[in-house]
């Protein structure tokens, strides 16, 4: 049995909020330039999470648009008072998407809501939400791994536009209601890194 684990991630930005969980994460400061769009990047990635085999490769992400504050406002409510399940479906109705990701040999993969803020070293992070693919086994045989439903990224790219971060590829989120805090809990070990962040088609 693979050993959960609770992860504080930086993640899906309005959704989540921050890694002290505060719940409203708002657009960056005025004073701070907007990255600008689309926004490529390229990243090594490699899984150690326990999660299928240890693997490390590319992994491509193009963000088109920035979430907008009504999305942000409306996804917080739904996890808050619906839950869940709910969140997933109001995450994948979201239109236009905010962009996608791509590894080499796979299909492209919508991201539904994608958000920055600016980082205290002159750079900025990217933080993106997105439901996740379910393989033709999961669905049949309808495993825990199931209950994990979403996909959660945060990258911190520094002012030369070089960073690194992480990713949850298979992550479940709840709202405790008597700690009055969002919670995200990781299927894997630990998130898969996301190492020699660039950006490229300047």
């Amino acid at each position: 049995m693979l050993r959960r684990s609770r992860i504080r991630l930086a993640v899906i930005g309005g959704i989540c909020g921050t890694l002290a969980l505060a719940a409203n994460v708002r657009p960056a400061s005025a004073q701070t330039d907007e990255p600008s769009l689309p926004l490529h990047l390229t990243a090594f990635a490699v899984n150690m999470s326990g999660v299928g085999p240890a693997m490390a490769g590319t992994v491509d992400i193009t963000i088109e648009r920035w979430s907008t504050s009504g999305e942000h406002d409306t996804l917080l409510d739904v996890l808050v008072q619906k839950g869940s399940e709910k969140l997933l479906s109001t995450l994948q109705g979201i239109k236009p998407r905010a962009g996608f990701l791509n590894a080499p040999g796979e299909l492209a993969w919508n991201i539904y809501y994608a958000r920055w803020q600016p980082g205290e070293d002159g750079g900025y992070r990217v933080i993106f939400a997105t439901d996740r693919p379910i393989s033709f086994w999961e669905a049949r045989a309808n495993p825990r791994s199931r209950e994990y439903e979403f996909m959660l990224c945060e990258i911190h790219l520094g002012r030369n536009g070089v960073g690194e971060g992480k990713l949850a590829t298979l992550a479940k989120v709840s709202y405790d209601k008597k700690q009055k805090r969002i919670e995200i809990e990781n299927y894997g070990t630990e998130p898969v890194r996301l190492t020699e962040v660039k950006i490229t088609g300047r």
